[in-house]
């Protein structure tokens, strides 16, 4: 007998519907928690790390790799040009996690996403990070997420399956962030 996945937009259906239910039984496994360590290298340049995690009430053994992503500046602003900016790192981080969120539920509720591409732009006046006006603001002013979607969803499906994303929520709202420093 041969059995065939269930699988649409690249997702194991069954699997995230087992995911689902097992949460639902036992909600202690949506409790995550994600860590990154960064070094600092020299000017604006930083290297972060990220291996191990804790989730589904166990540390977790089974990620093999440890992933790094640089971050730096372009020579205009005093860096060597030698990575993204950590504000273009925010941008990416958003449009892969919108885009997963989107293809994930689309698959859970049965809706087919042949194709999707996105592009974001983010305003930042250096006015706020330079200090020379407490008024205006250090990080983006706004941010604007364009897509491009071959699929047979309405925009407003669309937009409800975005509204999924764990950054898109890090984003718009307030997250509270501790800062301690040992020497």
């Amino acid at each position: 007998m041969t059995t065939t996945e269930n699988i649409k937009n690249g997702v194991n259906v069954d699997q995230l519907m087992g995911t689902i239910e097992a949460v639902q039984g036992k909600p202690e496994l949506a409790k995550f928690e994600f860590r990154a360590k960064t070094n600092w290298i020299e000017g604006g340049h930083c290297v972060t790390s990220a291996k191990s995690f804790y989730g589904v009430c166990e540390e977790d053994t089974t990620r093999k790799e440890t992933f790094t992503m640089e971050a730096d500046h372009p020579e205009v602003l005093l860096g060597k040009d030698l990575a993204a900016t950590p504000a273009e790192i925010v941008l990416h981080a958003l449009g892969s996690c919108l885009t997963g969120a989107m293809t994930y539920h689309a698959a859970a509720q049965g809706i087919e996403i042949e194709g999707m591409e996105s592009s974001l732009d983010g305003d930042v006046d250096l006015h706020g990070f330079l200090g020379l006006n407490p008024e205006v603001r250090k990080g983006f002013k706004g941010i604007r997420v364009k897509f491009k979607v071959k699929s047979d969803a309405s925009e407003e499906q669309l937009r409800a399956l975005s509204q999924f994303s764990p950054v898109f929520d890090i984003i718009t709202n307030p997250t509270p962030v501790s800062i301690e420093f040992e020497k």
